[in-house]
């Protein structure tokens, strides 16, 4: 459902108050999540089962998406930019370069099964570049 995505990051630019301006630019204009310096804007984004979730990089720096082993439903596909099936194989392959999405480019997931997901960059982990996808049935 588009009116869910769209009505989170107009939600996250109005909670930004006066800087309102300044939000809209910096989150997910040209997909459903954008990545700024150290954020994920919106931080929590809430889907249906089947919606696909587009993160688009509005950031000069480098970024990954990548699920949390443990943070994402049992029977969940495992999600990461470069398409690494799990979060040590992700980790491990980081260079700056392996499973980095850089300005102006997008990745997307569909989520099929209901339930929290749970993300991060890898560069920007330690700074709490962190995300979360909720999937409603």
């Amino acid at each position: 459902m588009r009116r869910r995505r769209v009505l989170a990051t107009l939600g996250s630019a109005l909670a930004a108050g006066s800087a309102g301006c300044a939000a809209a630019g910096m989150g997910g204009t040209d997909g459903d999540v954008g990545m700024t310096a150290v954020a994920f804007e919106p931080a929590t984004i809430t889907v249906s089962a089947g919606d696909e979730v587009v993160w688009y990089n509005n950031s000069a720096r480098a970024h990954s998406i990548t699920a949390y082993d443990d943070g994402i439903p049992a029977e969940a596909a495992y999600f990461a930019t470069g398409g690494y099936d799990s979060e040590a194989a992700a980790r491990e392959a980081w260079d700056g370069m392996n499973g980095a999405i850089t300005n102006g480019q997008q990745y997307a997931h569909t989520f099929e099964v209901p339930g929290t997901y749970n993300y991060f960059c890898i560069p920007h982990e330690r700074g709490g570049m962190v995300g979360q996808v909720v999937v409603e049935e």
